[in-house]
């Protein structure tokens, strides 16, 4: 069983696929810091960014998964924030491609455009791939100079 933390955040386009992940996250072992939303109800999706956030800020997890409809307001959102790196993934090859070049804390899909077999794949990949480091390293550190918000 893992220690880790994840933190699950979505606004009402993503409920239903947060969900399915936020329990396939439970079966493995994982605990899971759910962010809400909890309900079909329109909600601003900034706001789920912002709590996401903040839960890492504070330590209370060590990475997310965020959603709305599409990814992209909730994406935007949370890249706002200076120790966020949110990628958006439509599949296990970028969700890959985030850890390993990016070293991205946040996984971003988008609720209504990804389906709930592709999301599981994605989160998997996600979780268990390393940042490679190296010349990616270099590019990354550039990402935190943009200062707090």
């Amino acid at each position: 069983m893992t220690a880790e933390t994840i933190a699950l955040a979505s606004d009402h386009g993503g409920v239903e696929l947060r969900t399915q992940i936020r329990n396939d996250l439970e079966q493995k072992g994982y605990r899971v810091l759910d962010l809400g939303t909890e309900g079909p109800d329109s909600v601003d999706y900034p706001d789920f960014a912002t709590a996401m956030a903040a839960a890492l800020k504070e330590g209370r997890a060590q990475r997310g998964i965020l959603l709305c409809g599409t990814g992209i307001g909730i994406s935007i959102a949370a890249n706002r924030f200076s120790h966020v790196r949110a990628a958006l993934v439509h599949d296990a090859f970028g969700a890959r491609m985030a850890r390993q070049h990016n070293d991205a804390n946040v996984l971003v899909m988008g609720g209504r455009t990804i389906g709930p077999e592709v999301a599981k794949d994605c989160v998997n990949v996600f979780l268990e791939t390393a940042f490679e480091g190296g010349r990616h390293a270099r590019r990354v550190s550039k990402l935190a100079d943009r200062g707090e918000r």
